[in-house]
């Protein structure tokens, strides 16, 4: 394994960070078109799409080059380009899977955002156990009439196009008879729903398909395969992108400990009570052990394998730790981690002047997410049990069925 940077990492790590440092937004992205620009300013360095092949406008970068400028940007807190599905689950599916005339139609615009992307997946009672799903496509001469529900699909409201999983042979066992498709947002019968989150916010929407009619030129490899299709997608989710969460953990880490030396507790800084130091140790030391989890990721990717089980330990690992390291934020802050605005400018989370630089309960918040999307962690555990401890299935069914009791 890997625990250094190479010379040539270094210096590509050093000119990432002065383009970041030369073209930052200096204020906060309010518009699509903002973020728009911003996202092709990205694209033009080469810093969108970057390991994509180069024929297909891609880079062909390293997997230690692409997470070197994740990490610089979480540690500058950059915003996040758009299209984060397209770029990274559609546009490698369609590579992997589409036929040439699906490549030259939708590829380009994914990486330029000029259309952006959703996934059509979960559905009410299919999440974790997506074969499960029930929406309908059947074929009707040159095209698919597909009926049914989707939820918690992100940016679903500003999305022109989406990957869709649909049954089309309602006959076959549930993890066949799936097939994937590329849906047009604004097709007639396609109905959009925001969904209003516990943040505020309206990331998430729940979708609706009544006799949308879909041309047969859009299913994506062959027809009732959808599912070994789907696997190839949800790979991109897990483990690809640890470094760059790891590089937030620690810039959230040390804003915290700027904190607990400005926030008293009984008259003296939070910073010099032994049991939040001991608790502000804990979550370094385990940070630590995410950041060699990584590395250790990067250098399987690094000599060309693909990680195994391994990114299901690293997704389980970094969503506890996040939810944990988030619960010890609030127990330091008290009232102030409770406070979507309004901080004073030494508690809020950026520390800027005007104290409107982050929130620490949308932070709070937004960790309990982790360990539901890219498979929930009920579904981690079922893999490792599995793959890595050999456990038998029989032995888990065991198991559940006492712990129902």
């Amino acid at each position: 394994m890997d625990l250094q940077l190479t010379p040539e990492d270094v210096a590509y790590r050093e000119r990432v960070r002065a383009w970041l440092a030369a073209n930052l937004p200096r204020q906060k992205l309010e518009t699509l078109e903002e973020r728009r620009a911003w996202h092709r300013k990205m694209y033009e360095a080469g810093y969108i799409g970057m390991g994509w092949p180069k024929a297909y406008g891609g880079q062909e970068a390293r997997p230690m080059e692409q997470a070197i400028v994740g990490a610089e940007m979480a540690r500058v807190n950059a915003p996040a380009p758009m299209n984060g599905l397209g770029i990274g689950i559609v546009g490698p599916t369609i590579i992997h899977h589409g036929t040439e005339e699906q490549k030259r139609q939708f590829i380009q615009k994914i990486l330029t955002a000029e259309e952006l992307w959703c996934q059509l997946y979960s559905e009410p009672n299919a999440g974790s156990d997506l074969a499960s799903l029930r929406t309908r496509a059947e074929r009707e001469g040159d095209e698919f009439v597909v009926n049914g529900q989707k939820v918690w699909t992100s940016g679903g409201y500003n999305a022109d196009w989406g990957l869709l999983l649909a049954r089309t042979d309602p006959a076959a066992p549930k993890h066949q008879g799936i097939s994937c498709f590329l849906l047009d947002m604004r097709a007639p019968g396609v109905e959009v729903r925001p969904l209003k989150q516990i943040s505020g916010s309206s990331e998430f929407c729940e979708v609706f398909f009544d006799n949308v009619r879909v041309p047969a030129d859009n299913i994506v490899g062959e027809m009732n395969r959808g599912w070994q299709i789907a696997q190839t997608t949800l790979s991109y989710e897990r483990g690809g992108n640890l470094l760059s969460r790891v590089t937030r953990l620690q810039v959230l880490f040390a804003r915290l400990l700027d904190v607990a030396r400005t926030l008293k507790r009984n008259g003296r800084p939070a910073i010099e009570d032994p049991i939040v130091r001991q608790r502000l140790g804990q979550i370094y030391s385990e940070t630590e052990v995410l950041r060699y989890g990584a590395l250790r990721l990067l250098s399987k990717l690094e000599k060309g394998q693909r990680p195994g089980p391994e990114a299901s330990i690293a997704k389980l690992y970094y969503s506890e730790l996040d939810k944990r390291a988030q619960e010890l934020m609030q127990e330091i802050l008290g009232p102030f981690g409770q406070l979507f605005e309004g901080a004073p400018p030494e508690l809020s989370l950026a520390g800027d002047e005007d104290g409107e630089g982050g929130s620490w309960v949308y932070s709070f918040i937004w960790s309990r997410a982790g360990t539901i999307y890219a498979g929930s962690n009920e579904i981690q555990k079922n893999i490792i049990g599995e793959r890595v401890l050999g456990l038998p299935k029989e032995v888990r069914a065991d198991r559940q069925a006492l712990q129902a009791r």
